[in-house]
C-alpha cells in the first residue's frame, strides 16, 4: 500500500509542485512511464521506489494499466485546464482516482466485479469531493475542474470564481454538485462491509471523513472561498464510532 501511494504521490507531485515548465513536468512523468516498461520487460532499474514496486507488481499481479492511467491524468493536469461536461470529468476520475481503489483491492485480492465498481464509486466522489474543497486552490493554479456546461446551466461565470464571489446562484450550483458526489459515495460504501479487517475498518473511514466534509460543504451553503471544509479531531471521533458500528 506504501508503495502504490509513494508512486501516485511522486507522479502527481511531478505535475502540480514546483516552478518547472510543462514539458520538463511532461519528461519527468514520461521517466517514470518507462520505468513501468522495464518492470513489465523485466529490466532492473536505478529507482529505488521501482527496485521496491517491480517485485510488489509482480508478487501481486497488479494490472500495471492501472499505474500507466495515473501517469497519464497527471499527464492531463499539465496539459488540460478546462472540463466541457461531467463526462469529461469522470473520465479523469477514471485514471486519477480509481486506479489506487482498484490496485488496493487487487492487492489484498479482492477483485469481484461488485467490489471494483464500488470502488471506483468511492474513489470518483472522493476525487469529486476534493475538487469542490480546493476550488480556489485549483482555480489559482489556472484550473476549473467543474463541468462547463453545467456552470452555465447555473449562470455561473469564471469572473464569480476569480471574485470569490458566492452570488445566489452558487449555492444551487454548488448543492447539485455536493448531492452527486454524496450520491456517488453512498453508493460505493458497503464494499466497506465486504472487506474484512483493518482494510474494511480504514474504508468505513474514509468514507465517513468524505462524508463529513460535503455536510460542512452543505452547511456552508458550498462557500469554499471563505470556509474550506476540513476535518476536526471531533469529526475524527465521530467518524471512528460510526467506522466501528459500520453504519
Amino acid at each position: 500500500m506504501r508503495l502504490i501511494y509513494a508512486f501516485a504521490r511522486q507522479a502527481d507531485d511531478f505535475a502540480d509542485e514546483g516552478v518547472e515548465l510543462p514539458e520538463t513536468r511532461i519528461a519527468r512523468l514520461a521517466g517514470f512511464g518507462r520505468e513501468l516498461d522495464g518492470i513489465e520487460h523485466g529490466r532492473g532499474s536505478d529507482s529505488p521506489l521501482f527496485q521496491q514496486l517491480g517485485p510488489m507488481i509482480r508478487t501481486h499481479a497488479l494490472p500495471i494499466g492501472l499505474f500507466r492511467d495515473l501517469l497519464s491524468a497527471f499527464e492531463q493536469d499539465v496539459t488540460k485546464t478546462r472540463y466541457a461536461d461531467f463526462g469529461e470529468v469522470m473520465d479523469y476520475c477514471r485514471r486519477s482516482a480509481n486506479p489506487v481503489g482498484r490496485l488496493l483491492l487487487h492487492l489484498y485480492g479482492e477483485s469481484e466485479p461488485r467490489s471494483l465498481a464500488c470502488s471506483d464509486g468511492i474513489c470518483s466522489a472522493l476525487q469529486l469531493i476534493n475538487f469542490l474543497q480546493d476550488l480556489p486552490i485549483d482555480y489559482a493554479k489556472g484550473r476549473i475542474y467543474m463541468p462547463a456546461d453545467e456552470m452555465r446551466r447555473f449562470g455561473i461565470e469564471e469572473t464569480d470564481l476569480a471574485a470569490s464571489n458566492t452570488n445566489p446562484k452558487w449555492q444551487p450550483f454548488m448543492r447539485f454538485q455536493i448531492e452527486r458526489a454524496r450520491n456517488m459515495l453512498l453508493a460505493g460504501a458497503p464494499l466497506g462491509r465486504v472487506l474484512a479487517g483493518r482494510i474494511g475498518l480504514e474504508l468505513r473511514m474514509i468514507v465517513r471523513g468524505g462524508e463529513r466534509i460535503l455536510e460542512k460543504l452543505d452547511a456552508s451553503g458550498g462557500d469554499v472561498f471563505a470556509h474550506r471544509p476540513v476535518l476536526q479531531r471531533r469529526d475524527w471521533i465521530t467518524m471512528f464510532a460510526r467506522a466501528v458500528l459500520k453504519r
